[in-house]
């Protein structure tokens, strides 16, 4: 057998290390500060989807200055993604997961329909907000359960979740709009007080992006949902247990739609079967456009809410002008496409 020296053993580890500080040398320079630049600027998180919301604001400012920069619209702004956003939070920890949900919408329907009726609100407005919880939570926790144990595709599952919830709002409803009572004014208080003259609403938005943000980035729950959506099976090997986390990402979800049920009932004192009309569509285009891929395993609760706010100015930018909504549809559609091209293009360039 041929002897080994020791010395040549240790040479290539020398090597490394040495190449290993010429790359750091060259990343810092010898002022000891990292290096500014366009480079650097571009590495900065959301950076786009900030500047963005720059040129929006631009845009408003030029074409419809007298009603874009008031203090009542900027409010009617924060209302209106209060209800999406809720969702959006919860569609985020879906979609990292490897999942999707189509169903919210109507779920958050079902929710506000079944939480004013009038045998609910006789027990008085703090069981009615129990009851769209609940029943948000419920229909999250089917969808889950038909994913994880029953190894329906998420797509299939949430869309007959999407048209059975629809469906039964219709029947409890029948298929008119339910009245919160005046009994039950809590509710709608939710809308009406203000705050440093923001309605309540918008802090139940916050609170719950920030709960979101602090279970996604600083909890194991987090860290499992991205293992589980970026490779479930090295998941399942590391003792995650893949199946009964899916289904409480589902049940998350729920869980949203029930608080923006809650939500959507206090800016419109009612409960219809018609409330969250393509509410999915615009919660996953926040989510794809805030940078999470829909093959899951990476996204950012932050970069959900900027591309929601960008979704909800032009929404705004295109009613304070008097344009079609029909040309709103296009856009947001030229939106989603474009940000799924650019994710494609991220993703060659990283590999």
């Amino acid at each position: 057998m041929t002897e080994v020296n020791p010395q040549q053993v240790s040479a290539p580890k020398a090597d490394e290390t040495g190449k290993a500080k010429a790359h750091a040398a060259v990343a810092t320079p010898s002022g000891g500060g990292p290096r500014l630049g366009l480079g650097a600027i571009g590495e900065i998180p959301h950076i786009g989807l900030v500047l963005a919301l720059v040129i929006l604001a631009a845009v408003g400012l030029i074409t419809v200055p007298d009603t874009f920069a008031t203090g009542s619209n900027m409010v009617s702004i924060l209302a209106l993604a209060s209800t999406i956003g809720v969702i959006t939070v919860g569609a985020t920890f879906v979609i990292i997961g490897g999942g999707i949900d189509l169903s919210v919408g109507a779920v958050m329907a079902l929710a506000s329909v079944w939480a004013t009726t009038l045998a609910t609100q006789a027990y008085g407005p703090w069981v009615m907000m129990i009851c769209a919880i609940l029943v948000g939570t419920g229909a999250g926790l089917l969808n889950g359960f038909l994913i994880s144990y029953g190894r329906m595709v998420p797509f299939i599952a949430t869309l007959a979740m999407l048209v059975a919830a629809r469906g039964l709002a219709q029947r409890m409803s029948e298929r008119r709009t339910q009245l919160v009572q005046p009994d039950n004014s809590l509710i709608v208080d939710l809308s009406t007080t203000r705050i440093l003259g923001l309605p309540l609403l918008v802090y139940v938005f916050a609170v719950v992006v920030i709960i979101g943000w602090l279970i996604l980035n600083r909890t194991t729950f987090g860290r499992r949902t991205y293992a589980v959506g970026g490779n479930p099976e090295a998941a399942r090997l590391a003792g995650i247990n893949v199946r009964r986390h899916t289904m409480m990402l589902y049940a998350l979800s729920g869980f949203c739609c029930g608080i923006a049920a809650i939500i959507i009932m206090a800016r419109t004192t009612t409960g219809s079967s018609t409330h969250g009309d393509l509410y999915e569509l615009d919660a996953i285009a926040a989510v794809i456009i805030g940078g999470t891929l829909l093959t899951g395993g990476r996204g950012t609760i932050v970069g959900a809410i900027l591309g929601l706010l960008i979704f909800t100015v032009i929404t705004n930018l295109f009613i304070l002008n008097g344009l079609n909504t029909s040309d709103q549809l296009i856009a947001k559609g030229l939106i989603i496409v474009a940000a799924v091209l650019l994710q494609r293009r991220s993703l060659k360039a990283s590999t």
